[in-house]
């Protein structure tokens, strides 16, 4: 994983994404708390992987991008930015260039609590090579870190679009569309929500997020006290879903 992505690592891991159930979101505090634990699992995993690898082949890593990953793995994380940064100063752009500032936004995200600041450095890397390894994950942290740790509604929704736009895979439009929904009704804008939540329901039908979503309009509906769409919406998620998760909450909504 911390190899240069092109000569020997593996796939990068998704990252954590966020779950929202009845409109609710994690704790920004609990997402990230989880979602750090799992970055320094999957950095322990790809660093040991990288380094049999550095074992067959010396010249896989950047000796400077490897030294610098050593010290963040022992938790010298200021040390760890000096030495990306010298990355950054031997190679202004190209492959070690994008992951020491990929880097630099995850330490000081996650390790040195400045988000303002790892934004600034995934931002530089998407300027660098929005087409690169390292863009498609710069931007979903983004994305996140508007929406969590900022609350930064509006522009979370416009960051998800571009991720929808962009860089997402058939699946991933899906997830990122039911974010923009759930934001919405975060905001209490039913009506938008409702229109985002069709939107996803019209363009990914095959998303994981597809059966929540239809259950979401049902509840939105009902709280726009639009009645006789909530039963034709019933029937529909019945038929699809005969044994969905969320049957009881549809059946409590129709009895009311």
């Amino acid at each position: 994983m911390f190899c240069n992505p092109s000569s020997c690592a593996p796939d990068r891991p998704p990252v954590l994404r966020p779950e929202a159930l009845h409109g609710a979101v994690p704790a920004p505090a609990l997402h990230f708390a989880s979602l750090y634990c799992r970055k320094l699992s999957i950095f322990f995993i790809g660093f040991c992987f990288c380094c049999l690898l550095a074992g067959c082949n010396k010249d896989a890593t950047d000796p400077l991008i490897q030294k610098a990953q050593n010290e963040w793995v022992e938790g010298r994380n200021h040390r760890a930015v000096e030495l990306f940064k010298e990355v950054l100063k031997n190679n202004p752009s190209g492959p070690p260039a994008e992951e020491a500032l990929f880097r630099l936004g995850e330490i000081s995200h996650f390790s040195l609590g400045n988000s303002s600041q790892a934004i600034m450095y995934f931002q530089e890397l998407l300027q660098l090579n929005r087409n690169g390894p390292f863009a498609h994950e710069a931007q979903k942290y983004i994305a996140e870190i508007v929406e969590f740790t900022f609350k930064d509604y509006e522009q979370a929704i416009i960051e998800y679009q571009n991720l929808i736009n962009r860089f997402d895979t058939e699946e991933e439009k899906g997830d990122h569309q039911y974010r923009i929904a759930s934001i919405y009704f975060k905001m209490q804008n039913y009506e938008q929500a409702l229109a985002e939540w069709e939107v996803l329901l019209d363009e990914y039908p095959g998303s994981r997020r597809a059966e929540e979503s239809q259950y979401k309009v049902i509840e939105i509906l009902f709280t726009l006290q639009r009645f006789a769409e909530v039963r034709e919406h019933y029937r529909d998620f019945m038929e699809k879903y005969p044994t969905s998760k969320f049957k009881g909450e549809v059946d409590f909504i129709l009895a009311s």
